[in-house]
């Protein structure tokens, strides 16, 4: 049965409890692989041409990324089910603009903000200070100034 979570739900122990798990499989994942646990780099290397090993590690980690909701839902019996309120259109926008930054800013979120951050890099210190002022700056500007999702 699954269950309809706000975005405004305050989950103190699962957010604790998720951060770890991520901040433990980065570090993981550098110790055993030598990687930096960046979503978008090794979905990137998922895609032709394959010039580097390891397709199948990539490959694992972005299916377990996806089958990851799954254990939740049978472990607890509830499948957590997002709510976005936006259309199709405005997701597509907010997507390619993404995946844009991504490649422009050479890494994303958890490339940068989870593992830049913790080896000190100024590089990544940089991309996390202006994806957060961007993110701020959006949510200022849909809120206050267009009015929605408030």
């Amino acid at each position: 049965m699954p269950t309809t979570f706000t975005p405004t739900e305050f989950t103190p122990w699962a957010s604790l409890a998720g951060g770890a798990l991520i901040g433990l499989s980065a570090v993981l994942l550098m110790a055993v692989a030598g990687r930096i646990a960046g979503i978008s780099g090794i979905l990137g290397r998922l895609l032709p041409p394959f010039t580097e090993p390891g397709l199948g590690a990539r490959l694992a980690f972005v299916l377990g990324l996806v089958a990851a909701p799954l254990v939740v839902g049978l472990a607890s019996g509830a499948v957590p089910v997002p709510q976005i309120a936006a259309g199709p259109g405005l997701l597509g926008v907010a997507g390619l603009l993404v995946g844009f930054g991504s490649i422009w800013g050479n890494g994303c979120t958890s490339g940068h903000g989870v593992c830049g951050l913790a080896r000190l890099s100024p590089r990544s210190a940089v991309a996390v200070l202006v994806f957060m002022a961007t993110a701020i700056a959006t949510v200022f500007v849909t809120r206050h100034l267009l009015g929605a999702g408030a």
